[in-house]
């Protein structure tokens, strides 16, 4: 076997699959993109270089600067709401044990199996200012008038609500599993020390919990820079561009306004946010171990 692994050939024909994969889905479409970027291609015809000007422009648009606000916002609803119950939550279901664990775990993730398509329509409905969930919720307490809660000024808060309560299943699932790889032999010896249920979830699970929390933070930013489909069914960015997100963004640019060069220039501004977000996150996280 050793023999065998030592051959450069055997060593190349494993690696070559996924290597052509890495180049072909993803390297080679990075490389377009940013060529892409520098020219005003509309998807047909010749692109015609134009240099920095799509990036300029990008600099002083307004709807993609809102569009970073608002996966700045849901970002910070991901670690800050979402990711503190998610792990609680986790925390809670590995102690009850039996079936309700069980139970709970299959019920917390049901929205992350019901399609987005789904999701985005139900809570359409669930905001409808005439016949929706929760303005009839509002009559019942006494309030006359229907709220829009897809309005300009409050359209954002509702997209953040839907987006941090569909993606609550995944975080918690990400934790349940890490809070399970945890040797139970150190919360025996905290129990035998007189520690109590928070002060082993605050000095045992969260320390232990670093390299998890790590990966689920980094996803959960490049999640909120990347969201599209609930954003595109529910509102499609609007109105007013006030729930507009980069992703959704680039593709209303790139293919409804015909402008591919532009779509593509947002596509390399995103990929480079995302890779500084991710060496900036193990920076942090490993400055904290050490």
């Amino acid at each position: 076997m050793r023999k065998l692994y030592s051959n450069k050939k055997v060593i190349l024909s494993l690696v070559a699959p996924g290597l052509l994969v890495f180049i072909c889905a993803i390297l080679a479409p990075i490389c377009l993109s940013v060529y892409y970027g520098f020219t005003d291609y509309s998807g047909m015809g010749t692109p015609k270089f134009i240099g920095l000007q799509n990036y300029v422009e990008l600099f002083h648009d307004a709807a993609f600067g809102r569009s970073l606000f608002n996966s700045f916002l849901l970002a910070l609803g991901f670690i800050f709401i979402q990711h503190p119950i998610a792990i609680v939550v986790a925390a809670v279901l590995d102690k009850i044990g039996g079936k309700a664990e069980s139970f709970f775990r299959c019920v917390y993730f049901i929205p992350n199996v019901i399609s987005v398509a789904v999701i985005a329509y139900l809570w359409k409905f669930i905001y409808n200012p005439d016949f929706g969930l929760l303005n009839n919720i509002l009559h019942a307490f006494g309030v006359k008038e229907s709220v829009n809660f897809l309005s300009q000024q409050t359209a954002i808060y509702a997209v953040l609500v839907v987006l941090i309560w569909h993606g609550f299943g995944w975080g918690m699932l990400i934790y349940y599993t890490g809070i399970k790889n945890i040797d139970p032999v150190l919360y025996e010896a905290a129990a035998v020390d007189g520690a109590g249920w928070w002060t082993t979830f605050f000095h045992v699970t969260l320390p232990l919990m670093k390299p998890v929390i790590q990966i689920n933070v980094t996803m959960a930013i490049i999640s909120a820079l990347k969201q599209m489909e609930t954003v595109y069914l529910l509102t499609g960015g609007g109105p007013a561009n006030s729930t507009q997100f980069a992703a959704n963004y680039l593709y209303q640019q790139a293919f409804k306004a015909f402008r591919y060069g532009y779509g593509n220039a947002i596509g390399v501004v995103f990929i480079a946010l995302c890779v500084a977000v991710t060496v900036i996150l193990n920076t942090v996280f490993k400055e904290k171990e050490v």
